[in-house]
């Protein structure tokens, strides 16, 4: 049936540049907290829900003649008004980078609803703005003018953790909106750490341009907008409405509570930034941010196409705010900017090493600094002598409580190689080594922990840790040869040429070794001692893009050849143990291809489990290569990763 009803939407109408199927869609995507989805096809026919699968209803009526059509939600006990509407008929459904937009025919009206969540990496003072905007575009469909009334709901909801939290729901002026907001009455600041939750403290806002004849009222846990009657002809109407969240303060970082980037940096000459303010500015702002994200959704869809093709185009478009959205920006007591992610469903951590490593490309592509952010925390627990191991830490705690690490057990070869990969990254990324340069102390205890400890790991965890404990990780090995080779590079920037001499050397050596020792003939094994075995070796990946020369291309072509011939429908599996996958290292794998055939015959399947796979939820990085269901997680950072062969395109252009 989903396919049937996808296919009509492909027939409906093609656009450049938009995805038309997706597992959950993004409506409203800022943060960790302040994100909520559509788990199905039709707009209509389910409750809007937090990335979590808890209801977090938006409502939405369409009165055409009389005639109430409702297109956003569905019908609830708690909410009368939408017992006698009926679904309108929705046309078709895409999605952009910054955007999700519906068709509706309501009658003689044809309604296109645009959610914009404006999350320009470039802007941070856009990007950290908590507001989406809702845009209706009406005119008539049969040439007739008609009487319309809109009507747009959105439940207190979603500013509380649970439905049984009491709710204050008021309503004020900001400049030319008028706007209702609803928050708990217990307001318990940053009371609850973990996974599965969603925040109760600090206030949703609902707010639209003041009209005559709009009423904003409350009622059932709802803030009901209800704009007055517009006569819809020929030429489109618009109306507009403003979502967006106070939290007031976001995470805790060693024990200090930080604000929200927007509110400890106000925009333009406000000497104190509010909520109210930040909504007027988004307001007056809006159609030059609208031209904005038009831009980067256009250059951003066809970048990906030339680096990839389409289908791996639209693997980029789904993974874009998804990924964004997962982290909080906030600045740190010493200045220092923090960009800290979320582990989504899968333990709650907050600034997860190996969850900022596989998110990377997104960020190294459109702000480095994001990815400094991303580090800054880490290192800052090492260099302050709050974590006293010669190895990096694995977390900083458990979202959204930053006090250091509660994750039980250590990934020292992992979280050693990934801090100076993703170091070294960034100083190709802004062509400098001045960030290096400040942490480089540092750096050099990790390097000298992998020196002893990396090229034939004990049995420990990896990222992949889901997989269980592996002794003699083959792909972790490069990981750890990658590193010092990076470090090495790294140096030479620095005109350190002794270190960096040894460094590169010292990569070079074990690289030949590790060819030997993981040889199984066509193809290189899982671990050390199992020529029987086989692994997807994503690591390899920064040997490419940092243009080390470890490893020459014929390692990566007997590999990429091996993994040809071991799909599933839905993808490469991870390794030889499973048939389950991760599609942020496929996209990471795929990209050691030569030829752009290959590359799309390992991403092919991963757009069919994008498209196809019977888990509606917003997107999981892990599922089954056979049936396409999720296995786990969902909603995560780490499909920032997609981005790892438009980053190659665009730093080794070909």
């Amino acid at each position: 049936m989903r396919k049937a009803f996808l296919g009509l939407l492909l027939l409906t109408q093609s656009v450049f540049g938009q995805l038309r199927q997706m597992p959950a869609y993004p409506l409203i995507t800022h943060s960790t907290y302040f994100s909520v989805w559509s788990f199905s096809d039709s707009l209509a026919t389910q409750e809007t829900k937090h990335w979590t699968g808890k209801p977090q209803p938006l409502l939405g009526v369409l009165v055409v003649d009389g005639q109430r059509c409702r297109f956003l939600g569905k019908p609830t006990l708690e909410d009368s008004s939408m017992a006698s509407t009926r679904p309108a008929l929705q046309q078709w459904v895409s999605v952009n980078a910054t955007q999700t937009k519906y068709q509706f025919a309501c009658g003689g009206v044809d309604l296109t609803l645009t959610f914009t969540s404006p999350l320009l990496l470039n802007d941070l003072t856009l990007l950290s703005r908590p507001v989406t905007y809702l845009s209706f575009r009406m005119r008539s469909n049969d040439g007739v003018p008609h009487s319309a009334q809109l009507y747009v709901g959105v439940a207190g909801a979603l500013a509380a953790n649970t439905p049984d939290q009491e709710l204050k729901i008021d309503q004020g002026i900001a400049g030319n909106l008028v706007y209702l907001r609803a928050g708990t009455r217990g307001q318990p600041v940053l009371a609850r750490k973990g996974d599965d939750l969603r925040i109760d403290w600090g206030y949703v806002y609902v707010a639209a341009p003041s009209e005559p004849g709009l009423i904003q009222t409350i009622g059932s846990g709802f803030m009901h907008t209800g704009f007055p009657t517009i006569k819809i002809g020929e030429d489109p109407v618009e109306k507009l409405v403003l979502i967006g969240y106070d939290e007031r303060y976001s995470v805790k970082f060693f024990h200090r509570r930080l604000m929200p980037w927007w509110r400890s940096h106000p925009e333009g000459n406000a000497r104190k930034a509010t909520l109210e303010g930040v909504l007027q500015n988004a307001y007056t702002g809006y159609d030059k941010v609208l031209s904005r994200c038009d831009t980067f959704n256009k250059t951003m869809y066809s970048n990906a196409m030339n680096a990839g093709g389409q289908n791996y185009a639209d693997l980029c478009v789904a993974a874009y705010r998804q990924s964004i959205s997962a982290h909080a920006l906030v600045q740190s007591r010493k200045g220092e900017l923090l960009f800290l992610s979320k582990e989504n469903f899968s333990n709650g951590s907050i600034n997860t090493v190996d969850v900022t490593y596989p998110s990377a490309p997104l960020y190294l592509l459109y702000n480095p600094r994001l990815l400094e952010g991303m580090l800054n925390g880490i290192f800052y627990y090492s260099e302050s002598h709050r974590w006293k191991k010669p190895f990096a830490a694995h977390d900083l705690g458990t979202y959204p409580i930053a006090n250091g690490q509660t994750y039980g057990e250590d990934m020292p070869v992992e979280e050693c190689g990934n801090m100076i990969l993703l170091t070294a990254a960034i100083t190709k990324a802004e062509n400098s080594p001045d960030y290096a340069r400040q942490h480089w102390a540092t750096l050099g205890a990790w390097v000298r922990y992998l020196e002893t400890k990396g090229f034939d790991p004990v049995n420990q965890l990896c990222t992949d840790d889901f997989a269980g404990h592996l002794a003699r990780n083959a792909n972790l090995s490069v990981k750890a040869i990658v590193a010092i080779g990076a470090y090495g590079w790294m140096a030479e920037q620095l005109g350190k040429d002794a270190e960096a001499a040894k460094y590169r050397q010292l990569a070079a050596d074990m690289a030949k070794k590790w060819m030997r020792m993981a040889d199984a003939g066509d193809h290189y094994s899982l671990t050390f001692d199992r020529k029987d075995s086989w692994s997807q070796k994503y690591n390899l990946v920064w040997d490419k893009l940092l243009g080390l020369k470890l490893f020459p291309a014929e390692v990566y072509e007997k590999e990429i050849a091996w993994y040809l011939t071991h799909q599933e429908p839905f993808g490469l599996p991870l390794d030889s143990r499973k048939t389950y996958t991760k599609s942020d290292w496929i996209c990471w794998t795929a990209t050691l291809a030569s030829k752009p055939e290959d590359f799309e015959a390992l991403i092919d399947p991963v757009h069919k489990y994008l498209t196809e796979t019977p888990s509606r939820v917003p997107l999981s990085d892990w599922h089954e290569t056979t049936d396409g269901r999720q296995v786990g997680f969902q909603a995560r950072s780490v499909v920032g990763g997609y981005f790892m062969k438009l980053l190659d395109y665009q730093w080794n252009k070909r």
